[in-house]
């Protein structure tokens, strides 16, 4: 049950939701759970929900205009930066505040979705192993 609690609240903390997994990550990895098990559960639940961002980006563009809470030059400039970053910006999927809205701007902006998968569980996989891998130690 540990490992879908903390996928779930992984997937969900890729989202817009207020979460944060890396806490219950660390607290998981105190009670002696198996490393690579969270890892696992983590890195791929963080990154299905920032599938779901991408495909809210791609799907929510028409009705962002509509509302008028995205405008032709906001586009524009997402895509300048996109243009010049690639999938490189992708890889600060993980970090607070900008990550979310990365994804969601690749789904606007049709990125290439298998490469949003690879570059994006690249990313959060990267997060996880450097959190538990240093801070793994201080537990013992």
């Amino acid at each position: 049950m540990t490992y879908l609690t903390l996928f779930f609240v992984a997937f969900g903390a890729a989202t817009f939701l207020p979460l944060g997994s890396e806490a219950l990550f660390l607290y998981d990895l105190d009670q002696r759970y198996n490393f690579f098990l969270l890892w696992t559960f983590a890195s791929i639940g963080n990154t299905l929900g920032s599938m779901i961002n991408y495909w809210l980006g791609l799907k929510g563009e028409e009705y962002l205009e509509r509302k008028e809470y995205l405008t032709a030059q906001k586009m524009e400039k997402a895509k300048r930066f996109f243009n010049r970053a690639g999938g490189f910006a992708l890889l600060l999927s993980w970090a607070p505040v900008i990550g979310d809205p990365l994804t969601f701007i690749a789904g606007i902006l049709q990125y290439n979705f298998k490469w949003f998968v690879f570059i994006v569980f690249i990313a959060k996989a990267s997060r996880y192993a450097v959190i538990g891998f240093i801070l793994q130690n201080s537990f013992s």
